[in-house]
Parts: C-alpha cells; structure tokens; sequence
C-alpha cells in the first residue's frame, strides 16, 4: 500500500507538470499563432473566450464522471485529450478554425484540471495530511519548462505547428506512460454518510451540492480573480503607473510567479502545523497587504516587493479550498471539486474584463481596490474552510487508535 500510494503521487505531480506544461506551450506560441491567423489583438481576445467557456463545459463534466467511473480513468483520458488539442491551435489557417481549436483544447484542460485535482484529494486523503500545494506548485514548473522549451524552439525557428505537434507526442507518452501508476477507484465507506435530510437506501441518489461548496467556490472566484489581476495587470501597473522601462516592468509579474510557485512548494507542511483555516485566512491577509503596498507606492523597488508578498500570500489559497471541497463528500468529490473549480476559473477570467472598464473611471493602481477587498473578504470568512467530521479524521489520522496504524502507513 505505501509502494502504491507513492507512486500514485509521483503520477499526479506528473500529471500536473504535463498540464501546465501543455498550457505553458500554448501560451508562449500565442503571438506567433496570431501572426499565422491574421487577427488582432480584439479578435484574439473574444476567441480566447472559447477557450475559457470550453474548459469550464469539461471541468463541469470531468467532476460527476470522476464520481461515477473514477478519476483513475477520467485523468489519463482527459490528459490524452488535452494534450492532443494543443497541436491545433498551430494547425489553425482562419479566426473559424482557432475558434473550434481553442474550444477543444480549452475542454481537454478543463477535464484534466477537475480529474487530476479529484485524483490529488484521494491521494492526500491515504497520506493523511496536507499535500494538495505541492501539485499545485509543480503545475508551474511545467508551465516554466515550456516557456523555456518554447523559446528555444522559436530562436532556432521551428513552426508553431511543429513545435506544438511535439510537445503533444511527448505530452501523450508521458500521460500514457503515468497511467498505471494512478490510485484505484475508491469503494464506498462506512463513513461516506449521507448529508443532513439523509436519504432512503431505496431511493435513487439525486446530487446536491451543499451550501459549503457554493461558498468555497465564491471564495475561489475571488481568489483566482485576483491571481488574474497579476497575471494581466501587474506589468502594466509598472510600465504605465510608475514609468518603468519595460525590462523592470516585466519583472512584477516574474516576481509574482515565482513567490506563487516557491510558496506553493512550502505551504504544505505550513498548512499540517497551523492548519489549513489558518493558511486561508493569514495568506488572503498577507495577499491584500501586498497588493496594497504596490498599488499605494511610487517607489518600483516597494511595488516589485508589494508584487512579490501579494504572490507569497495567495499561492496556498486556492489548493485549500480544491482539498476542503474534495474532502467534503467522498463520493461526490469530484463534482464538488468541479465547482469550486470551475467558478474559480470564472474568476480567473474575468479578472481582465473587470479590472479594464474600471480604468475607464480610476487609475489602474485605484483599481486595485477590488482584489485587495477579495483578499479581505476571504481571510474574514476563512472559517468556511474548517474540515468537517471526515476530513478532520482524514488530517489528522483518524481516531488515536488509527493514528498509531497511520503513523507507520506511509
């Protein structure tokens, strides 16, 4: 059991790593890829749409099909899928064609994202205690492998075709090669109880998602908004609110990701000493005082440290509220991770659609408000996030009795 659990981690990281790095190559290949086409920036920008729309429709199917089949199966498809799609998007002549390619690629992530976080919880869930930030962090560093990989391969000029048709033939191996490796399906537990209002053996299970996941997911939505403001917006607040040169403007949004990617690998064992409530409500803290101080500065140096405490605060947000929701229910795990997910990826979203028409009416560092408010309003209701009878045994080994049998389990 411990080989095996093991070795079902070492193939969800695998699987988070493939999936920021296909995403990664996508993202680099974006200015080449609309060259190709002949579209501008506006165009560009309602086509990513569909990408967004076609990754929420699969995390929305990916969740209920984890619970039914198990993420076992679903994980290795959906990676499949996702990792196949990338190639399109380099193979796409006309708006038409990168508007069903980015669909179709933006449905494989969404399953993948929903399957493989479903798969995590069941891992996280024999280790007994928080491991859900580490994947989190190793889906970065997949995303930095191929803004390196992408680059190299544009210097020697390779195709975005080329380029994208091997890294999915890569992408597919690995996912292929991963697969035997993941957790079998879980069998239903004694402790699998059912919500209050519980329901009659004989009837047939109608889903309903509790009150608790909505709330986690409007936490998401917030937090993942947030993230997108940095992605999107932390280069500019640079390049046009303080006047940096371009070089040090791109720097806020390196810092950034950096300080969410190394926080993200510490945050586990953070999270097992002070709690996961805890790490949910002293980040979103941390994380409004960042944005804060970049936002109120005029010095570059104090905005690039207020950039860099903003990624330190939020990078074990969200990894808490995918487990808590996980663990809520373990047999509807994946379709309540699907909406936390899928409302969080909303958020992300709408990030540049929100932030932009403000500017209109306020500077953009004004702007800024917003997040810092998110921030606020998530460590306030951080307590949201406290496990349930379930998942407090899950974290902390069970009863005292399981916990001498779990002390030597892995």
């Amino acid at each position: 059991m411990e080989r095996s659990l093991r070795a079902g981690r070492l193939a969800t990281f695998g699987f988070f790593a493939l999936n920021g790095f296909v995403l990664g190559m996508w993202i680099v290949h974006i200015p080449a890829v609309e060259h190709r086409v002949g579209i501008s920036h506006a165009v560009l920008g309602w086509l990513l749409l569909l990408l967004g729309g076609g990754g929420f429709a699969g995390m929305q199917l990916a969740g209920p099909l984890s619970d039914r089949i198990g993420a076992r199966k679903v994980v290795p498809a959906s990676a499949v899928l996702c990792s196949a799609a990338v190639v399109l998007p380099g193979l796409a002549t006309n708006p038409w064609a990168l508007g069903a390619a980015l669909l179709v690629l933006g449905f494989g992530n969404g399953c993948l994202d929903v399957s493989m976080n479903t798969h995590a919880v069941q891992v996280e869930r024999g280790y007994g205690r928080p491991i859900m930030s580490a994947f989190h962090a190793v889906f970065s560093v997949g995303g930095v492998v191929a803004s390196l990989l992408g680059a190299l391969t544009l210097k020697l000029g390779w195709s975005p075709a080329a380029t994208l048709g091997a890294a999915a033939v890569v992408a597919i191996a690995a996912s292929l090669l991963a697969t035997p490796a993941l957790l079998p399906t879980e069998p239903p537990h004694e402790d699998d109880a059912a919500p209050a209002g519980a329901r009659d053996p004989g009837e047939k299970r109608r889903p309903r998602t509790p009150r608790r996941i909505w709330v986690l997911a409007a936490l998401a939505l917030m937090l993942m908004l947030s993230e997108g403001v940095a992605n999107d917006w932390s280069v500019l607040h640079l390049r046009d609110v303080l006047d940096a040169p371009a070089a040090t403007a791109a720097l806020a949004y390196g810092a950034f990701a950096t300080a969410m990617t190394v926080g993200r690998f510490v945050t586990d064992p953070v999270a097992a000493r002070i709690g996961t409530v805890a790490v949910l409500r002293y980040g979103s803290a941390i994380a409004a005082v960042g944005l804060a101080t970049a936002s109120l500065t005029h010095v570059v140096p104090l905005a690039l440290a207020g950039w860099t405490v903003f990624g330190i605060g939020l990078s074990g947000c969200v990894p808490q509220l995918f487990s808590a929701a996980g663990h809520a229910d373990r047999t509807a795990a994946g379709a309540n991770v699907s909406r936390v997910a899928g409302l969080g990826y909303l958020g992300m979203l709408a990030g540049p659609a929100v932030i932009g028409p403000l500017t209109h009416f306020m500077p953009l560092n004004a702007a800024f408000v917003l997040p810092i408010a998110f921030c606020v309003i998530a460590s306030v209701a951080a307590g949201t996030l406290a496990p349930g009878e379930a998942r407090e045994k899950v974290m902390t080994g069970g009863t005292e009795e399981d916990k001498t049998v779990e002390t030597g389990k892995v």
